[in-house]
């Protein structure tokens, strides 16, 4: 069955291609008669899945012959939506309402949906009814397929709405425009089967689907291969991977495969649900060379009673025994975290359990977010929704404990030499470069720009908190 599907995947990519080659063909018609190239720009809301959804749009495009600009004063103008708080739905449909007077300035311009968002049938609904300049919408499952798609608007001259509930397809082998040469983020899975009750993901994103080992270890060789020295894995739970491969395999047992693989010096990966968090995963970390010392392990709540609620299946005490057995395995470790405020039938006492967790754990970052009542999740429906004032009075008083905790956890490495890998040029100061240690934290250092992609020594000098100063060694 494996081997069936992989076949299929691979079919469908030479389709992709052929349609991509065939359009490029007419554009380069065109822009022999006109000299202009036709341009294209992606707007990209959510996680770090979407942003990695939008470097394969942007290689489709760039495939075809279009060429990126800034403005949304484009040819094709996209917006990759998130879905996971109303207020983003929201968002996007007061930048629609721009696009449809910058359309009539334009009226060649092809605007294209797609995302989470676009997985609701009452949002597509209102798009149809509301939004009717819209020439192309799509959902998270067939991002593949955006060529054929154009394809079919620009021939049929109407709206192209093509989406799907779910899917075994997992078609990767196509072009993509990455923002960095020296590190990508690699699709291990998709989907989720949580259902964590305020969370709209498992309903837009579909069931969990892992990739074939042999196809994510091909990409990152090949990554590798053109300079790539750190990885980020990707998936709305990667702890969970393989079990739905016809020969199971654990992302730890991937973790292993990963760091044999020669020019990889980095690898990190996200995000990790407790529940699944394995000892065999630790043991993989502790003994790893190319591991980073960090870890994103999302707690939501310190409050047993919630966390039963919310359907995490894992306790406040569990959660402290994985944090000690973390902490005992890798002595280091930078630990970060999301917290929700004001989850349904939050007491007091529910908040104090959750501060009582930041007080113990002492994460290194903290994500709080005022809980958000998201239609269509089973958490909006539940009674004892809590105040708004109340949610934002003790936003506040845990904002503080956090804040506490981390500037407790700051600075530990101070004055110790630590190997940064250099991202840029420092945007306030075009003297000095900025780049990250393997626990994510930021520093800014004297450099030029010839450093940028290297993984340099860096003597670091101040803490500042959040980031460091520093001297190149």
């Amino acid at each position: 069955m494996e081997e069936k599907t992989t076949n299929s995947n691979e079919l469908e990519s030479v389709k992709q291609y052929a349609i991509m080659n065939n359009l490029k063909f007419i554009f380069d018609q065109e822009f022999e008669k006109t000299g202009k190239r036709k341009t294209y720009h992606i707007e990209t809301f959510g996680c770090q899945m979407n942003t990695r959804d939008s470097e394969k749009i942007a290689g489709i495009l760039t495939q075809i012959g279009y060429v990126e600009i800034e403005s949304e004063d484009a040819d094709f103008i996209l917006y990759n939506t998130c879905t996971v708080r109303e207020n983003a739905n929201n968002r996007v449909y007061g930048r629609l309402g721009y696009l449809g007077r910058l359309k009539l300035q334009h009226p060649g311009m092809i605007i294209a949906l797609c995302g989470c968002m676009m997985q609701e049938p009452t949002v597509v609904e209102k798009i149809k009814k509301s939004y009717r300049f819209v020439d192309i919408i799509f959902g998270t499952h067939n991002i593949f397929k955006l060529a054929e798609l154009l394809q079919t608007r620009i021939e049929s001259k109407r709206m192209v709405i093509d989406l799907w509930q779910n899917t075994d397809m997992i078609v990767e082998n196509l072009p993509n425009e990455r923002k960095f040469s020296f590190k990508a983020g690699v699709n291990i899975m998709y989907g989720c089967n949580n259902f964590c009750s305020y969370c709209i993901v498992p309903y837009v994103r579909g069931r969990e689907r892992s990739r074939n080992p042999k196809d994510i270890l091909g990409e990152i060789k090949e990554l590798a291969q053109t300079g790539v020295v750190e990885i980020m894995l990707l998936g709305q739970n990667v702890n969970s991977y393989g079990k739905n491969l016809e020969t199971p395999m654990t992302f730890a047992e991937l973790l292993i495969e990963v760091e044999k693989i020669n020019g990889i010096e980095r690898i990190r990966f996200m995000t990790s649900h407790p529940k699944d968090l394995s000892d065999d995963l630790i043991e993989v970390m502790k003994n790893s060379k190319k591991i980073c010392k960090h870890l994103h392990l999302p707690i939501q709540s310190g409050s047993t009673r919630l966390l039963q609620l919310m359907n995490r299946h894992y306790t406040k005490e569990s959660y402290l025994a994985l944090v000690d057995k973390l902490k005992a395995a890798i002595p280091d470790i930078s630990l970060t975290t999301d917290i929700i405020v004001g989850f349904p039938g939050e007491t007091e006492e529910d908040l104090q359990d959750t501060i009582d967790v930041v007080r113990k754990v002492g994460f290194d970052s903290s994500f709080t977010y005022i809980y958000s009542r998201r239609t269509g999740t089973p958490a909006a429906a539940m009674e004892d929704q809590v105040e708004p004032a109340v949610i934002s009075e003790r936003f506040e008083r845990l904002l503080k404990e956090c804040q506490s905790t981390t500037a407790k956890s700051a600075g530990v490495d101070v004055h110790s030499t630590q190997k940064v890998l250099v991202e840029e040029i420092n945007p306030q100061d075009t003297t000095m470069v900025s780049g990250r240690l393997s626990n994510n934290l930021l520093v800014h250092f004297k450099g030029e720009a010839d450093l940028i992609g290297k993984i340099v020594n860096v003597y670091l000098d101040e803490s500042k908190g959040f980031y460091y100063m520093g001297s190149l060694v």
